[in-house]
């Protein structure tokens, strides 16, 4: 029998403070970034703002506020923008994914020639050193709304290829991790799916078996506190569930 003991559906939860930090453009917020495999979702809990998105579609601005729902597919890049004590719950499919670097960061072209340069950029001191990674976490917050406003403007000018040419480069930087991040997924969202499917099967067939394997699970964990790309995180850690 396929088991799978994770959260639902193997989907990531934490809770998000945007940031309130002013960047260039007079706007607060997050770090504008896109992920290669995973959907992103947000659940609005309090404050206000909007999330900016740019796709092969289009540049879009749609507003937050308590209640709402907005989730992404791969390839969204997104720039959550703080009008006023934004929180959110994020919700992350592919658990262990994101946290393995499922993730690109806007940064110029020169910055992402290869994953060294890149990951020297994009790099945090030790969660302990609270001064130091806020100042580094605002730098690259920065630094990708530098490249961000760049491909935005380029595309709204008519110009896709520099949105084109973020794509394979973000493709390239993260090319070397794929096999690790296959075994991640086959041990938590598809394992998660092949259960249902059995599951499926055992329903059609009349077999109620499952049903007494039924089992709860729970934790009390304090949540990891950390500087994401968007704001400050509370990360829970549910493996080993």
């Amino acid at each position: 029998m396929v088991s799978f003991a994770g959260p639902p559906g193997a989907v990531a939860v934490s809770h998000l403070a945007v940031y309130d930090w002013e960047a260039a453009d007079n706007v607060c917020g997050g770090t504008p970034h896109l992920h290669l495999t995973c959907t992103e979702g947000y659940v609005v809990t309090g404050g206000r703002g909007a999330v900016q998105t740019l796709t092969a579609s289009g540049f879009e601005q749609a507003p937050l506020a308590p209640g709402d729902l907005v989730w992404f597919t791969p390839g969204t890049i997104h720039r959550l923008v703080n009008e006023g004590d934004l929180r959110i719950v994020v919700m992350m499919q592919n658990s262990g994914l994101p946290e393995a670097g499922d993730a690109v960061l806007t940064l110029p072209p020169e910055y992402l020639t290869d994953r060294d340069t890149y990951q020297k950029a994009v790099a945090l001191p030790p969660a302990a050193q609270e001064a130091a990674c806020a100042q580094a976490a605002r730098a690259r917050r920065d630094l990708a709304i530098s490249g961000f406003t760049a491909l935005r403007e380029s595309f709204l000018a008519g110009d896709r290829e520099p949105l084109a040419a973020f794509h394979r480069a973000a493709v390239e930087l993260v090319r070397p991790l794929a096999g690790q991040w296959r075994e991640r997924w086959q041990a938590g969202a598809a394992a998660a799916s092949a259960a249902t499917g059995e599951q499926l099967d055992r329903l059609r067939a009349g077999d109620a078996s499952h049903l007494a394997e039924a089992a709860v699970y729970a934790r009390h964990t304090e949540p990891q506190r950390r500087f994401g790309m968007c704001g400050r995180l509370d990360v829970y850690d549910l493996e080993g569930n």
